[in-house]
């Protein structure tokens, strides 16, 4: 049973960690028999809100996707398993983390297929942002899983700077152009 915790005591990594399990079936797949990356991209994003709503008991929306890539096919028939925690949390938004396997139930081979970070923002009742417990990493690879998010969290803020800095040059650029 999870305890109620307010923002400032946390809740440890193990508490909202969640796996989620799906088939692939014929309506998933390619003419090659392979499953359709979007789905699969789909099903991360499922089970990263999984962890991410069991940690903030609150309603999540996907903020950001960092890349993926497609390590392994996966077949019709076989068993998609997609395990997602919680990596760190920044004020109203957290990193989850999501390792995706393959395996063939007939042979019990299980390989990795993915893996992909995703963030999240929690929304209160009227839909705005609101605050997030911390999480508590109590192993080794919590840690560092947890001090990574903040690297990666400071690579995407910077991305995005650079984004928007780039857009108000070619705004003003076309302003410019407008007025010749």
């Amino acid at each position: 049973m999870l305890l109620e915790m307010t923002p400032a005591e946390g809740r440890p990594v193990r508490d909202s960690a969640s796996t989620l399990s799906e088939i692939a079936l014929p309506n998933d797949a390619n003419p090659l028999g392979t499953l359709f990356g979007g789905k699969l991209m789909q099903w991360v994003d499922m089970a990263a809100a999984l962890a991410a709503s069991r940690h903030a008991r609150r309603h999540v929306v996907t903020a950001a996707v960092d890349y993926m890539t497609f390590l392994q096919p996966v077949r019709i028939g076989q068993l998609v398993v997609l395990k997602s925690s919680v990596n760190r949390v920044f004020r109203t938004s957290m990193e989850v983390g999501v390792k995706v396997f393959v395996e063939d139930l007939t042979s019990g081979d299980v390989k990795h297929v993915s893996s992909a970070y995703l963030t999240f923002v929690a929304l209160d009742g009227e839909r705005t942002r609101a605050g997030i417990p911390q999480v508590v990493p109590e192993t080794p690879e919590e840690h560092l899983r947890f001090q990574e998010a903040g690297e990666r969290r400071q690579h995407r803020l910077d991305m995005r700077a650079r984004a928007v800095e780039r857009d108000r040059v070619a705004a003003e650029a076309a302003v410019r152009q407008g007025e010749k």
